[in-house]
């Protein structure tokens, strides 16, 4: 019997070795051909001359004073953005965490809905409250488009939904009796917050303010869109030297630039997670949420959905309103002028724009899946710095220029076997490699919550690998697997910085219709561009409902 098991767990460890293999190779191959190999095709081609590396342009192109103005403007404004954004949200973060209130599922959703908008639209919805001509310029003659105040709002309606939903998740689960006991010992409510409840909610918070610091760090379609000549990120200014100026070389210093600073940013990610998930013992949310008591909770609560009201849900109104507001009067004239290809703009109507948009957009899914499943199941058959490694790898497309990816899929993959610049396949690839991440965050807790002996015993039982997913996972992850689709989707459905590079004149995606609108003068190409945004919003918002139906987990995380 000890012969046979000795004999049993070098082959059951070669099995899982080479299980741990297939898992993690058509991921790794994935983003290793459609996102190294464009990011660093493009900055080769931008610092090799004549066969010959030219590193001294990185030095020439930050003495830049132009160059450092804008390195300057996008660190100052996403520390702006994300100390802003931390001080309005927190408060939300703690009403969705701690009360059940009715309409609380309906609301996280339109929380989220703004987080999963293209960035050009939600450019948009500011620039139609706050721009010239916009609803407070009528009201009150207030126009903030070109000053900074529009980015950093919007900026904090964008990633509203990741500090409710990353310190939200967590303070649910957080015992509150601990902070009840400090209180009965004597401390006041603040010191017993302070000591007690901070401290514990402190990776959370950190992890909040990262992701909101990488997403206003690379900020692309808020800033081109709101802030004219005058102001530019990073990400805006690779895009204007690729562009409109062509120069490659300064392009390809700045691609290094913010790749080195994402690097950093999610590296620190990463260690706060670790912290979170190793440092904290939590109970279930049903033992820590309630109805609200008291005024002062009652008041906080309509505090939070008044700021809601104004901060998330007044823009998105406004870009209804905006896409009725026809000359001849309320009506849907924009909508219908989207079913005309007389503007010039499009070689077809615009309304097209919706039909490619799904269909790349499901396409996109369908390839995040297989490749976020496979990932995350790779993710939860082993620890350590390698497959730490591997998550952090998953995470870049978040951060690293989407300009840079999109015109790097012109450049790298036109050639044999790889010449895909034709191929309606190109902004699916590219669609996916931002999908990625949702899939892995969604799947990879579920996947780590399942009882590893239920596979030990399938696998004894002789039950190979596919057949251990197919009957022992898969059941118990079918939801979180639906959740992650429907996320995809929804993030696919309005990429923008890689798409503006790759979609065709003839097949346009949503966010690039709009931006292209919006590019040209007129009130009609205006209204236009308002009436896809609004689409493009009702079609997020549904998906985002159908999201939290089928949720089973009342963390609220995503």
């Amino acid at each position: 019997m000890d012969l046979a098991r000795t004999e049993v767990a070098p082959r059951r460890s070669r099995k899982e070795s080479a299980t741990r293999i297939g898992l993690t190779a058509l991921p790794v191959t994935f983003f290793a051909v459609f996102f190294a190999y464009p990011v660093a095709a493009i900055v080769a081609r931008g610092l090799k001359i004549d066969g010959a590396w030219r590193f001294g342009r990185i030095g020439e192109v930050l003495a830049q004073s132009d160059i450092r103005h804008v390195l300057w403007f996008t660190t100052w404004q996403a520390l702006a953005s994300t100390a802003l954004t931390l001080l309005i949200a927190l408060p939300g973060a703690y009403v969705f965490a701690r009360f059940e209130f009715r309409g609380k599922q309906v609301l996280r959703a339109v929380v989220t809905v703004p987080f999963v908008l293209p960035t050009v639209v939600v450019g948009t919805a500011f620039l139609a409250l706050v721009g010239r001509g916009g609803l407070l310029d009528q009201l009150w003659g207030v126009r903030l488009d070109t000053t900074v105040w529009a980015i950093l709002l919007a900026h904090v309606f964008f990633n509203y939904a990741v500090v409710v939903r990353t310190v939200g998740g967590l303070w649910s689960q957080l015992d509150p009796r601990q902070e009840e006991a400090a209180r009965m010992l004597g401390a006041s409510r603040f010191a017993a917050w302070r000591r007690v409840t901070l401290p514990a909610l402190s990776p959370a918070v950190a992890a909040a303010a990262l992701m909101v610091f990488l997403f206003t760090f690379t900020s692309f379609g808020v800033v081109q869109i709101l802030g004219g000549p005058t102001f530019s990120t990073l990400e805006v200014e690779i895009y204007r030297q690729t562009s409109e100026i062509f120069d490659l070389a300064t392009a390809a210093v700045l691609t290094i630039v913010q790749f080195v600073a994402v690097g950093a940013i999610l590296a620190v990610h990463a260690w706060t997670v670790r912290r979170r998930e190793t440092a904290l013992r939590l109970v279930a949310p049903e033992v820590t949420v309630r109805r609200p008591r008291g005024a002062g909770q009652w008041a906080l609560l309509g505090g939070v959905l008044a700021s809601i009201l104004v901060l998330l849900v007044l823009p998105l109104g406004v870009l209804v309103q905006r896409s009725l507001d026809a000359p001849g009067g309320y009506g849907f004239a924009y909508y219908k002028a989207l079913t005309s290809a007389d503007s010039g703009i499009f070689l077809v109507a615009p309304i097209a724009a919706i039909g490619n948009s799904l269909e790349y957009a499901l396409a996109a899914t369908a390839i995040a899946v297989v490749i976020g499943g496979l990932a995350a199941a790779a993710l939860t058959r082993r620890t350590g710095r390698l497959v730490r490694g591997f998550d952090a790898l998953l995470m870049l497309p978040l951060g690293v220029s989407a300009v840079t990816v999109g015109f790097g899929f012109l450049i790298a993959l036109d050639e044999p076997p790889l010449d895909l610049r034709s191929s309606w396949i190109l902004v699916p690839l590219a669609q996916a490699l931002v999908g990625v991440p949702f899939v892995v965050r969604t799947m990879l807790p579920v996947l780590r919550a399942v009882d590893g002996r239920l596979r030990e015993a399938a696998a004894v039982l002789g039950a190979s690998p596919w057949r251990v997913w197919r009957e022992v996972d898969l059941p118990l992850v079918r939801r979180a697997l639906l959740i992650a689709a429907g996320f995809a989707f929804a993030v696919s459905l309005g990429e923008f910085g890689a798409t503006v590079f790759i979609a065709r004149p003839d097949n346009p995606t949503l966010p690039v219709a709009v931006a292209r609108l919006l590019g040209r003068a007129g009130d009609l190409n205006y209204g236009q561009a308002m009436a896809l945004s609004t689409i493009l919003m009702v079609v997020c918002a549904v998906a985002l409902l159908l999201l939290e139906r089928i949720r089973t987990d009342r963390t609220g995380e995503f």
